[in-house]
């Protein structure tokens, strides 16, 4: 991969970044950790106990998703640096443009993934 399709890629994981920072703030209230954001929410919440608890449930899955994904955003931000984007984590081969191109943080070839994804 050249600089210049690096350049462009870490372009598109930055913004990502930056989104996926904006989601968590948000999920945890701003500057409120998570507890106190979930706290300040369901604190007095008129709701059943049973739909309370979903929402909270929703909530954290929602958090859980967004920091995962940030993860392999920087992760793939990390390859860059490395100069190491664009080739497969698990054996080595370079990952197809177009892979990249729709999941710019991918860390592996398709065939890779679908191992990973299965075992």
């Amino acid at each position: 991969m050249t600089p210049l399709d690096t350049t462009a890629f870490k372009a598109i994981l930055l913004q990502q970044r930056a989104s996926f920072l904006a989601q968590l703030a948000s999920l945890r209230g701003g500057v409120m950790g998570r507890v106190e954001a979930s706290a300040d929410h369901f604190g007095q919440h008129e709701d059943s106990t049973a739909q309370t608890a979903t929402e909270r449930e929703l909530e954290f899955a929602l958090d859980d998703h967004e920091s995962k994904e940030l993860a392999a955003v920087d992760a793939a931000l990390q390859r860059i640096e490395d100069g190491t984007y664009g080739q497969c984590t698990a054996c080595g081969i370079t990952i197809p443009l177009a892979r990249l191109q729709a999941a710019p943080e991918a860390e592996r070839c398709i065939a890779c993934q679908q191992k990973a994804e299965k075992g």
